[in-house]
């Protein structure tokens, strides 16, 4: 058995514990709470283990958060639940977990980089724990569909929802935007049961099922000024390019193409792109592994395992978790019909917000090693992290991380956002270390995984704080 082997076999034995110590908890009629992060991950990870929790038959209770805080903990510890589990939260709050909760039976099921040891009195399932890199092979969806499958293998079915969140948490980071790592392990469930298809196409949403120019309108990664969010100028650049948009009065869909005409597309973006600055990788990100649901309506954004992460993401950001969660769970009714609408909403704030900061190039100001993006009094804290990933892949300088931030409503604290490349992590860079370090330095919170972290801090210390990333950004980078 190779090294690598090694590595998922002793992940999937410490799974396995944690199957048996959700299965006798519900063997027990113990009640269960299940505390998950409202991105596009934690919403599927609530989701498999819901969904696994219902099929045993448990008494539960699910509840989203944007992260761990006191009041948080002290609402555990005061309800004291028999049993606590923790979904892609849980191992960059260990201090704070461990000084609230040591006498709690606590279950962390994560992928972000512990800080810290846990308590014996919990039981933690972490890949980094075994060699395995959970920013880019396995999600925190991903680790509790390992444990939903050990539970009961019948949760096979849940691994499309395990694609989703590892697209979802941006691990496609193989070549031609692959899952790799053991995500390929649940790509390779879901192609077995007959749930996904994988082929090579144009990235585009709605690939199948929305008309060309449309999905042309609906690219924000990479966000593409003039045409991203401009539904009659993306129509107008099919048109220059003698692609028809109707044949037969019937609108064409991305899978009506000839591959002609993608090429032609393709390339056409790619000049388009390098004549507003952008680097050739850009475009390159058009380019990709297509990730189908098969068993999923044709006509829906769940189609298409990227676009069912922007619906989460939406449901998640604009206070609708439970709509995500339920999505997840099987629920293609009501709460679809709801989440469509928020997906809605969702895009048109997106947009308006990216064509703010492309109006003016000094609203993404550079520093001498980042990239700062000032959200405060325009920005809502709810979609400053979508909006950090997708900026993250458009930058002029591609050898600058970018951090984002904005006010969260109600608070004097600022929700920081910080995301990069491979490029830059394979240089030594490792965000989630330096967020940790500059928040606990002005007595905020911060973490994640190296290439994509986060932070809250006080509004008074904002630019203190930036300019210590800025220098700890450099320290790292210039490291012998």
């Amino acid at each position: 058995m190779g090294i690598k082997d090694k590595k998922i076999a002793a992940f999937l034995t410490s799974a396995s514990d944690a199957a048996k110590i959700i299965s006798k908890s519900v063997e027990d009629e113990e009640a269960i709470r299940v505390v998950s992060h409202l991105d596009a991950d934690g919403l599927s990870a609530a989701g498999i283990i819901a969904k696994s929790l219902l099929r045993l038959g448990g008494t539960f209770h699910v509840q989203i958060e944007r992260w761990i805080d006191e009041s948080l903990v002290d609402q555990i510890a005061a309800e004291k639940p028999a049993l606590s589990i923790f979904t892609d939260l849980g191992s960059g709050y260990l201090d704070l977990l461990n000084e609230k909760l040591s006498d709690n039976r606590i279950l962390i099921l994560d992928h972000h980089q512990p800080v810290g040891e846990a308590s014996s009195a919990f039981t933690q399932i972490n890949p980094h724990l075994h060699g395995i890199d959970g920013s880019r092979d396995l999600s925190g969806a991903g680790v509790t569909y390992f444990v939903a499958k050990a539970i009961d293998k019948k949760n096979i079915d849940l691994a499309p929802i395990a694609v989703v969140g590892a697209l979802g948490d941006l691990q496609d980071k193989y070549e031609q935007r692959k899952l790799g790592g053991a995500n390929e392990m649940i790509v390779e469930d879901a192609i077995s049961e007959g749930h996904l298809k994988l082929e090579t196409d144009l990235l585009f949403f709605g690939r199948e099922t929305r008309p060309i120019h449309k999905a042309l309108t609906y690219v924000t990664n990479p966000f593409i000024p003039g045409i991203s969010g401009e539904e009659d100028k993306s129509l107008a650049f099919l048109v220059s390019l003698g692609i028809t948009p109707k044949s037969k009065e019937k609108w064409r869909a991305l899978r009506d193409l000839s591959d002609g005409e993608k090429k032609k597309l393709f390339s056409a973006l790619a000049d388009y792109l390098a004549s507003k600055g952008f680097p050739s990788e850009v475009a390159m990100g058009l380019l990709g592994n297509v990730y189908t649901l098969t068993h999923e309506e044709p006509w829906t954004p769940l189609r298409d395992a990227r676009e069912f992460t922007v619906l989460l993401n939406a449901t998640g950001r604009l206070d609708k978790a439970g709509l995500g969660v339920a999505i997840c769970m099987g629920d293609r009714g009501a709460a679809l019909e709801q989440a469509n609408e928020v997906l809605r909403e969702y895009r048109r704030t997106i947009t308006k917000y990216l064509s703010w900061l492309t109006e003016k190039p000094d609203r993404i100001e550079e520093l001498e090693s980042i990239y700062v993006v000032r959200g405060e009094g325009v920005i809502e804290d709810r979609v400053i992290g979508a909006l950090s990933s997708i900026l993250s892949t458009s930058l002029p300088n591609r050898e600058k991380p970018i951090i984002a931030y904005s006010k969260v409503s109600g608070e004097e604290t600022v929700k920081i956002s910080a995301r990069t490349l491979v490029l830059l992590t394979s240089r030594g860079l490792d965000l989630g270390d330096i967020m940790r370090v500059a928040a606990e330095k002005y007595s905020g919170r911060g973490g994640g995984h190296n290439i994509a972290a986060g932070a809250h801090v006080p509004v008074k210390d904002v630019d203190s704080f930036l300019k210590l990333v800025n220098k700890l950004v450099k320290k790292q980078l210039t490291a012998k």
